[in-house]
Parts: C-alpha cells; structure tokens; sequence
C-alpha cells in the first residue's frame, strides 16, 4: 500500500519502521521518549523496540478516556522535565486515541512544541483518530474541550497491531469506518455491508481506504471551519452519551456511543425528509448486527441533553449536528431543536421494544 500524503506529514503504511528509522536517525533528535499505557507497553513496545535501535525513555500512563485529562497532561509534562528533555526531543505516542490525543497536546505545548511521531496501535486510532492534527484533552467532563491543531512528523501505520486488540476494542474503532462509508463513500458502504463478521473484513486496505477518506475531507478544511465538521456525524448525541456514562458501570467505548450517535441522528435525518426511511432502516439494520449489546435505555435523557450543549460546533446557544442526506453524503450545521434531539433517544430505546 502506498504512503498517503496529508499537510506536512506523510501517513506511512510502506515499510513503516524503515521510515521511522530513518527519520529519527536523520533528525538528530537529542532525546526520543516513547508515551504508552499499560497495554501497549506489553503488546505493542516490543515490536516498535525490534524495529529501530534508537536510545529511548519510556513514559507510562494509565489506559481509557477517564485518564485523557489535565492531571495526566502533567505528569507527562514532569516526567520530561525530570528527564532533561529540550526542544531538540521528540516524543513517540505509540498508543489508541487517548495517547494520540493527549500526548500530541503535550508535545505541542511543552516549551511551545516539541516534534512528535503518531504510531497508532487500535483500528480507532489508526482509521481517524491519528489522522488530521487535532490534539487535545478532556476537561470538566467536556470531551476534547482544550485542544490544538498541529501536525506530526509522520503518522506510522501498521495494520498488524491491530491483532492485539480484543473484540470490542475492534469493533469500537469499526464505527468510525462505518462513518466515513456513510458521509463520503457509497462504494465503501456497500462492501463493509456486506460483511456480518469483523472476522472476515480485509482491515489492512480497509483501513487504507479510510485515511484517504479522512485526508481528502481535511485537505479542504484543515481547522474545521466548514466541510470538515461532517467528520462528526453520529458524535453530537454519540459524545454526549459517551461522557454521561463515562464513569457509570455502563461506560461505553467511544465507537460504540458512536455507534448509537450514528443511529440517533439518522433517524432525524430521515424525521426531516433528508433520507429515506429505507435507507435508515438498512443502516440501524446493520449497525445493530454488529453493535448487538448497545444500552436500550437511558435514565437521565435531560442529562445527555446538556451533553450535547457544550458540542464544540454549536453556535448561539444552537445545537448544531452533521445530518447525512444520502448514504455517502452528509450536510453540516444543521440547527436542530432540543425535543427533536429527546425524540431521537426514545426513538433508539422503541427500536428494541419493537424488535
């Protein structure tokens, strides 16, 4: 598979440890730390340290959204600093989401940035979250509320780490696969619909399908002032849910509050003429085969409710959401009211009444 270029980096998906290699070696980078929670250090370190013989310092973090917040921004900040890191470092974050996330933000704030390498290391990670040069944190319960567009050096892609991951964390990052197929390719819908097993998808040119998706969408709209706002589609109601149950017993992985987002604002989208009630039946079908054990009810609706109002596209007070007006096509800043939105959430929970 081909290199895919993006702004000033390149997505590598041929002989990526080669690349990297090469550039680290031709940078001259006075030290090179390594950010990683406890899965990857036991299943994807390993592979990274055969693969490049460059001196590095690991810094360790705990996994899961939960920790993707200031308190652990600082002890990545202090563990450089104890380190003696300088503006000639770099850090590696060889990690899901959370560590692309959060520690592209430290890299790019600690004295005012450093270089940093994305190594994506799960299919969410890998398929959207590494792609696109948005940083940031969660704070006061708002996800990724405190942020920066910057860029890496280079987003290392290796499809193989993907086979560390169990189900679920597969299937949480197939959403946003599913969400590029239905905002921008109809081809690519039709295949991964076709498929009922995770098992039998053929992740590697799926997965390099996806960047070119995302990359074709950010090239145009680099800081998310237009175009690029349909990458959220299923996120306003999916975030909301995602972060109201995030520290309950029922705390779902992002793709699959995702999952749910995705059927929720379908649903609108068909409430508002914007596609057609066969076509939202044959997406929820799908979705549904694959995420069967979503939550089919929600105790506080209000709460998710106000979730929705600290959604970073909202303006004025306004709700505003990402609405699919085809499978393959999607519009942005769609106003939509706070009772269509309750309207939607009960309409998800009769779907299993119903079934």
């Amino acid at each position: 598979m081909t290199n895919i270029d993006c702004q000033t980096y390149q997505c590598v998906f041929e002989n990526p440890w080669a690349h990297l290699k090469e550039q680290l070696s031709s940078a001259d980078y006075s030290q090179v730390f390594i950010l990683v929670d406890e899965n990857t250090r036991k299943h994807c370190l390993p592979i990274l340290e055969k693969e490049i013989d460059t001196e590095v310092k690991l810094i360790q973090i705990a996994s899961g959204e939960i920790h993707k917040n200031i308190d652990t921004c600082q002890l990545i900040w202090n563990e450089l600093i104890k380190n003696g890191a300088d503006r000639h470092s770099c850090l590696l974050n060889l990690g899901g989401g959370v560590i692309g996330d959060m520690g592209g933000f430290c890299a790019s704030t600690f004295m005012r940035g450093i270089h940093f390498f994305q190594i994506p290391t799960t299919l969410l990670s890998q398929v959207d979250a590494s792609v696109g040069s948005k940083l940031g944190i969660d704070f006061n319960g708002i996800k990724n509320i405190i942020g920066v567009f910057n860029e890496p050096q280079a987003v290392i892609i290796y499809p193989n780490f993907i086979d560390t991951l169990d189900k679920r964390e597969l299937r949480s990052g197939y959403a946003e696969i599913i969400k590029h197929a239905l905002i921008k390719d109809k081809e690519l819908w039709k295949q991964i619909s076709s498929y009922s097993q995770l098992a039998n998808i053929p992740f590697a040119a799926i997965i390099h399908r996806n960047v070119e998706i995302k990359k074709e969408v950010v090239d145009q709209d680099p800081l998310e002032q237009g175009l690029r706002k349909i990458l959220n589609f299923g996120h306003t109601i999916g975030h909301a849910i995602e972060t109201q149950l995030l520290i309950s017993e029922n705390r779902l992985l992002h793709g699959e509050a995702i999952a749910i987002g995705m059927i929720c604002e379908a649903w609108i989208a068909n409430h508002l003429t914007m596609i057609t009630i066969d076509q939202f039946v044959e997406l929820q079908s799908y979705i549904l085969k694959i995420y069967d054990d979503l939550p089919n009810h929600f105790e506080s609706k209000k709460e998710i409710l106000q979730h929705m109002k600290k959604d970073k596209k909202n303006k004025s007070g306004i709700i505003r959401a990402s609405i699919i007006n085809d499978i393959g096509s999607c519009e942005f800043n769609i106003p939509l009211s706070e009772e269509l939105l309750i309207e939607s959430l009960v309409a998800f929970e009769e779907s299993f009444l119903s079934a």
